[in-house]
């Protein structure tokens, strides 16, 4: 075992005795997808620290629980459709990724991901890890603005937004399937926000869940924070 994947798994058994970390669906994508390799070289070795990390242009990578519970708060699973609101560097998208479109499993049975970030620099830069790192066929990373969410692509069974928002857009809401889960941090441009959870019951109802506190960068574009 190299050297990187020894800190990945040193990493993965501390989320699992801290039970952030649950299910062998999500174990498996953190231990297969290698988060250095998303990373600026400077930052690289910093890549199982589980704390949030910069990846250039003002932005930065959540740290590695959270990931983690995006992942454990959604219940994602293969075959399922997942829209991701802030691409970053698109280390999270090809976790969700390795979930929903195992490489273990027939390409008949996957299911995508897309990924939209605000900031064309970091898009690109997303983008070619994504195709470096030979997640192309799973993952979608779109240059544009994803705060109404993508309607494109909908319905979606996930979104996850990684940025806060000052409230939940209700487009969002309405681009999930039937039993589909909204994860999205809601609350003040600094600090502190709170992770809520929004579930579409099949008879349309909207089930809300506070899952506790966070801190992230404010959400850009039309549904986000202005100035």
């Amino acid at each position: 075992m190299s050297t990187a994947a020894e800190a990945r798994m040193r990493t993965v058994e501390a989320l699992q005795s801290e039970r952030i970390l649950k299910t062998k669906e999500v174990t498996r994508a953190l231990l297969t997808v290698p988060r250095e390799e998303f990373l600026p070289p400077e930052v690289q070795k910093y890549a199982h620290i589980d704390s949030p990390l910069p990846i250039g242009f003002g932005q930065t990578t959540s740290a590695i629980h959270m990931t983690a519970m995006f992942c454990e708060y959604s219940r994602m699973g293969v075959g399922q459709k997942i829209l991701e609101v802030g691409g970053g560097c698109g280390y999270m998208s090809c976790v969700y990724a390795e979930i929903v479109a195992p490489s273990n499993t027939p390409r008949e049975l996957w299911g995508h991901v897309w990924s939209v970030e605000i900031v064309e620099e970091l898009a690109e830069y997303a983008k070619k890890n994504i195709e470096r790192i030979g997640y192309a066929d799973r993952v979608t990373m779109i240059h544009g603005d994803a705060s109404e969410g993508l309607p494109e692509y909908a319905p979606y069974d996930v979104i996850i937004v990684t940025s806060a928002a000052p409230d939940v857009p209700k487009q969002m809401i309405e681009q999930l399937v039937p039993e589909g889960v909204l994860l999205i941090p809601v609350g003040g441009p600094h600090l502190y926000q709170e992770l809520v959870r929004m579930r579409r019951s099949k008879d349309g109802k909207i089930e809300e869940e506070s899952l506790g506190g966070v801190a992230f960068v404010p959400m850009r574009g039309k549904a986000g924070w202005k100035g």
